[in-house]
């Protein structure tokens, strides 16, 4: 980073980039940029945009950024934090021409609540130096100073427009906050088991066919909830968990392919035998 944090004093000094150039340089350097693409001579797509037409891009370029991270591939990673950045600012730049808020008020707004919610380091608040400590205080701020989760529920800060896999986990670290969970992962694994015998009893049920299509489609649903939950008893993020066997199904079903081809070989159900071998044969070379 080229800002440089003075411990005395808790403020920072900014130092130049490699080029002799500052961070606030670039940043004004970018925003201009985008300024000029959304401009009256700039790019048609960029100025037929909306922050709904373009929302999808910023939880794929997030998803994006996450999966450089988790593979610790910093190139990577400061591409794509940067592809978040370009899908953030481009949103501040259509609700700017729109008349809604400007950049300075995004600013300033995010600014002045990380020096409410930090009194500790701002302020003259003491606190004992743990990071649960300040997540206690962070909370206490949010509902009582700010007012954010007066819910009539402890699920109401997890929003329906979360993906359906990360809601799950959220809501159940919510429930578990409150000290709604199994005191262990062995009640989380029964769960599971139970899901699994309701959904083979849904699937030998001798109802309509409309009805038993929808006591499947639940119990399915059920035993995804609780598999998020056996993850994150486990200590695993099952959204990243299913993005890492997504990545692998991929790479194995491409050496499949490759395989098949070099042997003159169709992707058909009559040739499933030599695909299972070869999909065998991919697994035990990744």
């Amino acid at each position: 980073m080229a800002d440089t944090a003075d411990s005395d004093t808790n403020t920072h000094t900014e130092t130049p980039d490699t080029d002799g150039h500052s961070d606030a340089y670039y940043f004004e350097l970018f925003w201009q940029t985008m300024r000029t693409l959304r401009g009256p001579y700039g790019c048609p797509w960029d100025r037929e945009q909306t922050s709904d037409s373009i929302k999808g891009n910023l939880v794929e370029e997030a998803y994006e950024c996450y999966d450089s991270i988790s593979r610790g591939d910093s190139d990577a990673f400061r591409e794509e934090i940067g592809d978040v950045f370009l899908v953030a600012l481009l949103m501040v730049c259509i609700e700017e021409d729109s008349g809604s808020f400007t950049l300075g008020d995004v600013l300033r707004q995010a600014n002045e609540k990380l020096v409410r919610r930090h009194p500790h380091v701002f302020g003259d608040a003491v606190i004992d130096d743990t990071a649960a400590a300040v997540r206690r205080q962070w909370d206490d701020i949010k509902a009582n100073l700010e007012g954010r989760e007066r819910n009539e529920s402890v699920l109401d800060g997890v929003p329906d427009a979360t993906p359906p896999l990360e809601r799950a986990a959220r809501l159940q670290k919510k429930a578990a906050k409150a000290g709604f969970d199994w005191p262990d992962i062995a009640g989380a694994r029964e769960k599971l088991d139970e899901e699994l015998s309701e959904f083979d009893a849904a699937l030998s049920s001798d109802d309509s066919a409309s009805d038993d299509s929808a006591s499947i489609e639940r119990e399915i649903g059920d035993l995804l909830f609780s598999v998020v939950n056996l993850a994150r008893k486990s200590g695993v993020d099952a959204g990243y968990a299913l993005h890492s066997a997504n990545r692998r199904f991929s790479d194995r079903f491409k050496h499949m392919e490759k395989r098949m081809r070099e042997r003159g070989e169709a992707l058909s159900s009559e040739n499933l035998d030599t695909m299972e071998e070869l999909w065998q044969e991919a697994k035990r070379s990744s």
